[in-house]
């Protein structure tokens, strides 16, 4: 089985996603808020499916956070 984890960046709203599976609209059945002090000030939010596995990370102000060359990746 091949895995891969996909990012994508919404250059306009900054926004930032890191998906472990695609997700169907609906699908993320719980969303925890990082605190941002525990993550450096940082928006961070965990999306996890109804088995409670880790289904993506969602990121605010993403350009702060993911390396420069997800940033200058194609988006898809």
């Amino acid at each position: 089985m091949k895995l891969a984890v996909r990012v994508t960046w919404d250059k306009r709203d900054d926004l930032g996603y890191i998906y472990f599976k695609e997700i169907q609209p609906g699908s993320v059945a719980h969303t925890f808020p990082c605190p941002p002090d525990d993550v450096c000030g940082h928006t961070i939010n965990l999306d996890f499916d109804t088995e409670g596995r880790l289904v993506g990370i969602e990121l605010i102000r993403a350009s702060k956070v993911l390396p420069a060359e997800f940033l200058s990746a194609p988006q898809n």
